[in-house]
């Protein structure tokens, strides 16, 4: 505890005024560290912090989880749109390739494979026109 050398009635007001700066202070100061401290655990930055690409090629080199979503998507997604009318045995046996195919992919066939796509569908640059090269002789001299 702190002594108050407090003798007057202006030096009672003068040290409440004092203690309820401090007070709004660190109110202030308690509340940014808090709100600072629980953005650290927001999904956000969770995602920004353990969700990089050198972490993710990390953790698929070591379970192979593309490989092995790959193995189980591919299948399913082929039967359901390129083979929809096919028989029973074009499908097995779809399934059994692409499933093959599937677990031998893995995040940066992925990532490969997913750029290439969105290049084909992203904008196209345009190309520029060839403008008029205007070498200084006028027009409408009699150099022509």
């Amino acid at each position: 505890m702190r002594k108050y050398n407090i003798r007057t009635l202006e030096d009672l007001k003068a040290a409440k005024l004092e203690l309820k700066v401090e007070y709004t202070l660190k109110q202030n100061m308690l509340k940014s560290d808090g709100k600072s401290f629980m953005k650290q655990f927001t999904l956000g930055a969770l995602i920004k912090k353990y969700a990089t690409p050198n972490n993710l090629f990390k953790a698929d080199e070591k379970l192979n989880i593309s490989g092995t979503a790959m193995s189980l998507l591919l299948p399913m997604v082929m039967n359901k749109t390129l083979f929809r009318g096919a028989g029973f045995l074009t499908k097995a046996a779809v399934g059994l390739v692409s499933g093959k195919v599937g677990k031998s992919l893995d995040a940066e066939h992925l990532s490969a494979i997913f750029n290439s796509v969105k290049g084909w569908f992203g904008k196209k640059k345009d190309q520029k026109a060839k403008k008029f090269v205007d070498y200084g002789i006028p027009p409408d001299s009699e150099t022509y």
